[in-house]
């Protein structure tokens, strides 16, 4: 069974920065995209970004383009998400996703899912 486990999250001031971490059970090279999706209550899980097997071709959701930069250590099993100038609409909780076959943009069709960080944007 495939874990992925987030650290990272927190409370932050609007404008402030967090990053994110997500290590993997195994070797990163399994999966196609690895990646973020975050949700907060009363919505749907979003898709916020991914980045493929060898560390390329980040994509990101349009709201975070500019402030967030997603990588790839795969000699640690590890993604990062680098988040700048945050908003207090990022405020959610973040999950680490992974799946084999590529990331797509519902979340029912992403296979592993990490438990969630909790971020808290201030004002």
């Amino acid at each position: 069974q495939v874990q992925l486990v987030e650290s990272g999250g927190g409370l932050v001031q609007a404008g402030g920065s967090l990053r994110l971490s997500c290590v993997a059970s195994e070797h990163t090279a399994s999966f196609e995209h690895m990646g973020w999706y975050r949700q907060v209550p009363g919505k749907e899980r979003e898709f916020v970004d991914r980045i493929n097997r060898s560390g390329g071709s980040p994509y990101y959701t349009h709201s975070v383009k500019g402030r967030f930069t997603n990588s790839r250590d795969i000699a640690k099993n590890t993604v990062y998400l680098q988040m700048n100038s945050l908003k207090r609409k990022d405020t959610a909780v973040y999950y680490c996703v992974a799946d084999p076959l590529g990331i797509v943009l519902a979340p029912s069709g992403v296979n592993y899912w990490g438990r969630g960080t909790q971020i808290t944007v201030s004002s």
